[in-house]
């Protein structure tokens, strides 16, 4: 079993996580990716004192290169897999913003308004029947 790949969250996000509501991440490239069918581990506040495992490890279903593009301080484009997406709040609310204007706001405070391309990783929690 090689090195598990660990992903840390800002507190708003972990309520998402916890309930379901949330089973995706934007991340720029790095080095090591998580693969699809290798176990993730999802973590608040990671390399602090306060850190902590937000749920069981879920396990990564796919990873694909995503593309998001701004128009006047506002995400205006999203392509995922190379392929334009249609709803941009569905995606926004999937990724566990509010909304659109959710989402831009908030990239454009850690990220600025300009093009970002790195990839999203999609999870899926293990089931609760006990058989963990």
């Amino acid at each position: 079993m090689g090195m598990m790949v660990a992903y840390s969250f800002q507190s708003r996000f972990v309520p998402l996580i916890r309930e379901g509501l949330k089973t995706q991440t934007v991340r720029s490239a790095r080095k090591r990716h998580a693969r699809p069918g290798e176990p993730i581990q999802l973590f608040r506040g990671m390399r602090t004192r306060l850190c902590e495992k937000i749920v069981p490890d879920p396990v990564c279903t796919a990873i694909l290169p995503i593309a998001i593009n701004f128009a006047s301080a506002r995400i205006n484009r999203i392509e995922v897999g190379r392929v334009p997406l249609l709803d941009l709040d569905a995606f926004a609310v999937a990724d566990g913003f509010e909304h659109l204007d959710d989402m831009s706001a908030f990239w454009r405070e850690h990220h600025g308004s300009r093009h970002f391309d790195g990839v999203v990783i999609e999870w899926t929690m293990p089931r609760c029947d006990g058989r963990s």
